[in-house]
């Protein structure tokens, strides 16, 4: 009686734990994983993010929009983009994988609001992802 008493407790507490996981697993894959576009019509302007985890980070990391003003993004924008073409530019010191493109941001067009949000939350998402440092003040940290 005892051994029985046992085994429906051992068998309550697995069914808990596989429920749990169950869901932790639905949980993260609600959000699906597809090419982010930052573009501006108007402009002709657009760049295509093909990095997995990215929209998973806009999602749920990214600071809001309105979070950051357009003035403060474009600076750092800027300032990113320099060091990021200088590396594309550069590939014997630096990982072709990575630096795959030169991005053609000129500091005199005005993109507006919602291009300089995501260039900028990208940034911010390879730094992490990748361990870089584009310069700036943001320390890089792992996204799991």
């Amino acid at each position: 009686m005892k051994l029985l008493k046992n085994i429906s407790i051992i068998i309550c507490v697995t069914i808990l734990f596989w429920s749990c996981a169950a869901t932790s697993i639905k949980n993260t894959k609600t959000i699906k994983e597809e090419p982010v576009v930052i573009a501006n019509d108007s402009l002709e302007y657009e760049i295509t993010i093909i990095d997995p985890g990215f929209t998973a980070y806009l999602a749920g990391v990214a600071q809001p929009e309105g979070f950051y003003s357009k003035n403060y993004m474009e600076a750092r924008n800027r300032s990113w983009v320099i060091s990021w073409n200088q590396r594309a530019q550069n590939p014997s010191n630096y990982n072709q994988n990575i630096y795959e493109n030169i991005i053609d941001f000129q500091s005199t067009i005005n993109y507006g609001y919602e291009v300089n949000y995501k260039l900028f939350n990208y940034f911010l998402f390879a730094q992490r992802k990748y361990k870089m440092n584009l310069g700036g003040g943001f320390r890089s940290g792992r996204i799991n």
